[in-house]
């Protein structure tokens, strides 16, 4: 049973060097996606060549709020230097664009993350570039064109949708083997039961509503023994995170590239060890380009096993945590290692 996890989650990481040969378009009589790019540089044009996209206008933000009201809406709203923008423009533009029911694809530099992220609501379907190439930007209008016109014919459908689909079977199917293991019959501290499945969600939707653990909830003489179990299992997560990163130095990164599990890794001994993980610090420990984490990050988060929590300190900010049915599963994946 503990290798059930790491090998499907293995299984679940797309091939390095990925790049799209043909993407679909946005909508389904076959017409190019029309997107309005908003900030400082140009480049709309590297993607209407590519024949997938419309551009309509490049804005600079402040003028966003006042040509919404004189155009048509678009598909996809572009922002490009998203950190550049002010908290105040950028979420009048998020507004905007909810108020427009459209697609976001955001691209930002990994030192503006967290604010920007704080910023975007987790309501908008959004796509994240941080230091993209083309091959980033064709994946991302590729599912952003998706999420704006979901209704694709087949015929459309090639190895780019292809993979994205299967992605999001494959993180499903392991929140629902995290979840079975979290709630067996009969161990202590199991979880009561799942919710019903969200129709928005499919299969992804079977998330586990069990309580928000209390730490202070138990007798006060339990607390340092509990405590210093805690961190000795935090001590060996973070020794098993290390010795990954050491293949790095003997072995090319990319034949190990297992970004979901080393995200999981990261999340378990922070919950243990009672510290917040900004976005863009499980970025850093997926170990993989900051757009890839971002997608996983977002398809972890839409099948259950991910928390958006909101800084209670600091409202530019948000942390990734981890759903008790994640967290319950891997206790008992090491407890399993521990015996």
């Amino acid at each position: 049973m503990d290798q059930m996890i790491e090998s499907g989650l293995r299984a679940m990481a797309p091939p390095t060097g990925f790049e799209p040969a043909a993407l679909p378009m946005a909508a389904a009589d076959g017409v190019p996606a029309s997107v309005l790019f908003v900030g400082p540089r140009a480049i709309g044009a590297e993607l209407a060549r590519s024949g997938r996209a419309r551009v309509i206008d490049h804005i600079p933000p402040a003028r966003m709020a006042a040509h919404l009201r004189s155009m048509a809406l678009p598909d996809i709203v572009w922002l490009i230097d998203a950190e550049t923008i002010e908290s105040e423009t950028l979420a009048e533009i998020c507004d905007a664009v909810l108020a427009m029911e459209c697609a976001l694809v955001c691209e930002t530099a990994l030192g503006g993350l967290d604010r920007v992220a704080a910023t975007v609501p987790a309501s908008i379907r959004t796509e994240w570039l941080v230091d993209a190439d083309a091959a980033d930007r064709l994946v991302a209008l590729a599912a952003a064109s998706r999420a704006a016109s979901p209704a694709v014919h087949d015929i459309a459908r090639d190895e780019a949708m292809e993979r994205i689909d299967q992605l999001q079977d494959e993180v499903a199917r392991i929140a629902r083997l995290l979840g079975d293991l979290a709630g067996q019959r009969g161990l202590p501290g199991a979880p009561g039961g799942f919710a019903p499945r969200d129709a928005d969600h499919g299969d992804a939707g079977a998330q586990l509503r069990s309580p928000v653990r209390d730490y202070a909830a138990g007798p006060r003489s339990f607390e340092p023994e509990e405590r210093t179990v805690h961190r000795q299992r935090a001590k060996a997560v973070r020794r098993m995170l290390r010795q990954r990163r050491m293949r790095e130095q003997y072995f090319p990164a990319d034949l190990f590239a297992d970004p979901a599990w080393d995200m999981l890794l990261d999340l378990y001994a922070a919950r243990l060890e009672r510290q917040p993980v900004s976005v863009s610090s499980l970025c850093i420990a997926a170990a993989v380009p900051a757009t890839t984490a971002l997608r996983w990050i977002k398809t972890m988060t839409d099948a259950g096993l991910f928390l958006r929590e909101a800084d209670p300190h600091d409202g530019r900010r948000i942390f990734i945590g981890l759903a008790e049915a994640a967290f319950d599963a891997l206790a008992r994946y090491f407890e399993a290692l521990e015996e």
